[in-house]
């Protein structure tokens, strides 16, 4: 399986009555959503199924790859590590995984699948961490194939 973990991008600062999950990317944050997509479509993923925080930052960040989105609210703003690995079905889903989510819990689930432990580790804005889960051995070991950031 491979679980592509993909922080939104740049927002829009909150301005009067907008609420957090209606902030929109900016022009900059569309922008580094377009490079990370392209980026990835060059991958050449099997079985991509993206999944995404209701936010509109969100949305609108996963909507750039051009592939069917579908809204997860466990994925949404304060998300727990649990909350994106029931999303994702990590580690037995078939192909990949690209869920677009939100800080802390990202870095969270990054630290917890490279280290084995919790801690508050930052995903840039915009940037993405590829994982990968192989048996080796009668032994589970995930991988981190990349990061990359815009």
């Amino acid at each position: 399986m491979d679980l592509i973990l993909w922080r939104h991008a740049e927002a829009k600062e909150a301005d009067g009555p907008v609420a957090d999950g209606d902030r929109e990317l900016t022009a900059r944050g569309l922008r580094h959503a377009q490079q990370v997509a392209e980026w990835l479509r060059g991958q050449r993923l099997p079985k991509v199924a993206v999944l995404s925080s209701p936010a509109k930052r969100a949305v609108q960040t996963a909507g750039v790859l051009g592939l069917p989105v579908k809204v997860k609210k466990q994925l949404g703003i304060g998300a727990s590590i649990a909350d994106l690995l029931s999303a994702a079905d990590w580690p037995d889903h078939p192909g990949a995984i690209i869920l677009v989510s939100h800080q802390p819990a990202l870095g969270r689930l990054a630290s917890l699948l490279l280290a084995g432990t919790e801690a508050d580790w930052t995903i840039k804005k915009a940037g993405i961490w590829w994982f990968s889960n192989r048996v080796r051995h009668d032994e589970t070991q995930t991988i981190l194939r990349a990061v990359h950031n815009p």
